[in-house]
This record gives C-alpha cells, sequence and structure tokens, in this order.
C-alpha cells in the first residue's frame, strides 16, 4: 500500500511539473512573437510609398456630400441608429491606391480604388466605413500585410533578383493575385463596385446576431475603360470626372450586407466569402456636391474603421490594428 501511495505521489508531481513546464513555453512562446505595433505599421506603408505628410494610403481622393437613406429591412438586421432614425448626412470620399498623393489616374499602381463613408448620426456622433474596389485583402493579417510593405518597398530597380518583394508573392499566392487581377481601369469613381473586407458582427434588437461583409454597388452599374481608352486619359481622370458628374445629377450606391454561413472565415479579410451568399440591402448613399473646401476637408477628416455604433461589433481582429494605425497617419499629416 505504502509503494501505490509514493507511486501515485510521484506521477501526480510529475503532471504538475509537465502542466508547468507547458504553461511555462506557452508563455515563452506568446513573449517571443512579434507582431507589428500601429507605429510599425504606418512606417511600413512609408517604406513601399515614401513619406509625404499625407495619408500613408490612399493619399490621393476627393471628398463630395450627400445623404444615407436606410432600407426597411436594415433594422432587422441590426439595432444601430444608423438605420433607425431615417436619413443621415454623410460624407464620402473616393481615393486611388499607395501613399502617393500625386499618383497619376491612369496607372494600374492606382487599383484599388478607394470608398470610405462618415455617417453624422443624430445623436451627434459618428460612423466609420472604409472600402476598397477588390473583393478581398492581399494577405490574412496585418503583420503580413506590413512584410509586403517592405517588401514592396525594398524591391527598387537597383534590388538583387529575385527582388524582395518577388520572394514575397512566391511563397503568398493570394498576395500575388490580389497585385495580378484587379480589374480595369474604371470609366468612373462612381462605376465601380467597393467591397469592406473586414467582417462585422450585426446584433438585432432581439439580440440575434450575424456577420456580414460590405458591399457599395453603384447605380449606374459598373463600367471599365480598354487599355486604348485608359492612355488617352489624363493623370486626374478621375478625379476631373467625378467633379464633373455630381455637378450634373447626384451619385448613388447601394449599401449591402453579405450575409455570412457555417464555413465562412470570419477573421480572414484575404479569403472572399462566396457569392452566392445572401445579400440583404441596407439602403442607398446619394452624393450631392463636392465638399467646398478640399484641401481642408481632406486634411480634417479622419474614417476609422473601427467606428462603430452599437449594434455593430469589429469581428476581425485586423480592425483594431487599422483603427489605430490610421490616427498616426492623420497626426502627422497636419
Amino acid at each position: 500500500m505504502k509503494a501505490n501511495a509514493n507511486s501515485k505521489y510521484h506521477t501526480t508531481r510529475l503532471t504538475t511539473m509537465l502542466i508547468a513546464l507547458a504553461a511555462s513555453a506557452s508563455l515563452v512562446a506568446a513573449v517571443q512573437e512579434k507582431h507589428e505595433s500601429p507605429a510599425q505599421l504606418v512606417d511600413a506603408l512609408h517604406s513601399a510609398f515614401g513619406l509625404h505628410h499625407a495619408r500613408a494610403v490612399h493619399a490621393k481622393g476627393i471628398i463630395l456630400e450627400g445623404s444615407f437613406t436606410p432600407s426597411t429591412d436594415a433594422k432587422n438586421l441590426s439595432k444601430a441608429s444608423l438605420f433607425s432614425n431615417g436619413q443621415i448626412p454623410v460624407t464620402i470620399r473616393f481615393s486611388d491606391f499607395t501613399g502617393i498623393p500625386e499618383i497619376p489616374d491612369n496607372i494600374a499602381d492606382a487599383n484599388p480604388r478607394g470608398f470610405a463613408v462618415k455617417f453624422k448620426l443624430a445623436d451627434g456622433s459618428t460612423s466609420d466605413i472604409v472600402t476598397h474596389g477588390f473583393n478581398g485583402f492581399p494577405t490574412k493579417t496585418a503583420d503580413e500585410f506590413a512584410q509586403l510593405l517592405r517588401a514592396i518597398g525594398a524591391s527598387g530597380p537597383t534590388a538583387t533578383k529575385p527582388t524582395p518583394i518577388e520572394k514575397f508573392l512566391d511563397s503568398h499566392p493570394i498576395a500575388k493575385s490580389f497585385l495580378t487581377t484587379q480589374k480595369p481601369a474604371p470609366v468612373s469613381y462612381a462605376t465601380l463596385a467597393y467591397f469592406g473586407v473586414n467582417s462585422f458582427k450585426f446584433t438585432d434588437a432581439s439580440n440575434k446576431s450575424v456577420y456580414v461583409r460590405y458591399r457599395f454597388v453603384p447605380k449606374a452599374g459598373e463600367q471599365f475603360l480598354d487599355p486604348a481608352a485608359v492612355k488617352a486619359k489624363g493623370p486626374n481622370y478621375l478625379v476631373d470626372e467625378i467633379a464633373m458628374r455630381v455637378l450634373a445629377k447626384p451619385i448613388a450606391f447601394d449599401w449591402f450586407a453579405q450575409i455570412s454561413e457555417p464555413g465562412d472565415v470570419i477573421a480572414d479579410p484575404s479569403i472572399a466569402w462566396p457569392e452566392s451568399r445572401k445579400l440583404m440591402k441596407l439602403g442607398t448613399i446619394r452624393m450631392v456636391q463636392l465638399a467646398a473646401d478640399q484641401a481642408s476637408a481632406d486634411k480634417a477628416t479622419l474614417f476609422l474603421p473601427g467606428n462603430v455604433p452599437a449594434g455593430i461589433e469589429a469581428a476581425d481582429p485586423m480592425i483594431a490594428l487599422r483603427n489605430a494605425a490610421y490616427p498616426i497617419s492623420f497626426n502627422a499629416r497636419q
């Protein structure tokens, strides 16, 4: 009996030691695991596009004013106040990709185009959406995105072959697809669909929740230019065109929520959800005029993807880092 007791004692002690060692190893691994900070992500953007004291990304853009009218079905998805208070004023910013303020509208590097919305709610608060013209994102995480940006910055004309970006894309096929399968140049910022690649959780008044991704579809339909037409366009054709278009008549987009189904990846923006997923219309945005002072409006306006009202929650961890990085870029351009 005594021997059995000692055996049990030693077995229990050994188990306790193994558990402690496993916990210690996990703690060391967590400490050693390196994640990009918001400031490092902004620095990575500057390494790719240069330091211009402008937005670190989507630097070139134009701001319009208008309104949002929610659909009657929107409140069935979310109790958010932006779906229940009637028409809401909005500020819209169309943009080109990169952090280069003078990037020509008519080159491939200006893709994907950006579409950001600021809702001005009845209680004086705001809510923001940030989207772009491609259904997906080049990387799964913000850490990988920073690696991609640094690879771009290190791959200038004098870089040794294979360049850092070539190495990165060889090992990241989704990023390669993102960079090589962008849509053609659009006729207008107003003739392109835009996608919110991060996921959000919508909760209704009865506390029932669904996961969604955003999509903005132009009332004018998607329209693109062929290569010959692109060559004939000037470097500011999109900015000039949208200014003339909104003077002639309002510009409208329908806002949809793509509803997830079991098995859809919620926290990986590089994986687009199947097109078979249901789209529920949340409402319509109408733009009626340009912001009066473009330079001042652009400098003063900050769009935060995690700035959401009650009834909407960020479901993708990338949103938190984006939300912390954007103000760093905003302060730098002041």
